[in-house]
């Protein structure tokens, strides 16, 4: 049986806003929780661009590479190709209940939308919304066309939660790193997850 806290789907589509998936992933390794990852291959060419990390196409080495970026436990993370179907994320007998895309891309917004499945990450995000699970989706896209708010409306009907990567700034950030944990700390709030990364509204400084 696994010591771990609840597993959680986290996906990497190649959408800008690299610093947020990761910074959520250090958060929920450092919260105990276990951590399935799935990357795409554009993800991986801004994961290099935006934050120097050459990631491997290659399921066991690409994990042992996040493993020691966000100081993970031996098993508490392990990252899947887009085509292992053998997964527990493919199917809704083993796949876990929460699944967060940050940063998601109007792309995979779209195929989400429409059911393809055409690839791990958009079939763990098909299994979560058959199952009644929880879905997160950062969209980092400016602007929206009417393409992407109509794909948008229809998964939140479907419950999705839509939350773009658009940070506050009444905490006062003095960094790009106070905006990136604006934006994770609200999805932790989505998770139920406790988080003191930022300061609530009305509550004063809580760093």
């Amino acid at each position: 049986m696994s010591t771990f806290k609840e597993p959680i789907t986290l996906a990497f589509s190649g959408a800008s806003g690299a610093p947020y998936g990761l910074r959520l992933l250090e958060v929920l390794i450092e919260q105990g929780h276990q951590v399935f990852v799935l990357i795409s291959s554009a993800a991986r060419v801004v994961f290099d661009t935006e934050s120097g990390i050459k990631l491997s196409g290659h399921e066991d080495k690409a994990t042992e590479q996040l493993s020691a970026l966000v100081n993970a436990a031996d098993g508490q993370l392990k990252v899947f190709g887009k085509d292992n179907w053998f997964s527990p994320v493919a199917s809704g007998s083993a796949a876990p209940k929460k699944m967060v895309v940050c940063p998601c891309s109007a792309g995979t917004v779209s195929a989400i939308a429409t059911g393809a499945s055409d690839n791990l990450m958009e079939r763990a995000a098909d299994v979560v919304i058959k199952e009644r699970g929880q879905l997160i989706l950062v969209p980092r896209e400016t602007p929206f066309s009417e393409i992407h708010l109509e794909n948008m409306l229809k998964l939140a009907r479907m419950g999705v939660t839509i939350m773009p990567a658009a940070p506050g700034f009444y905490h006062q950030p003095e960094s790009i790193a106070d905006l990136v944990d604006f934006l994770v700390g609200r999805i932790l709030d989505h998770l139920g997850i406790e988080q003191r990364l930022t300061s609530r509204w009305g509550y004063g400084e809580q760093k």
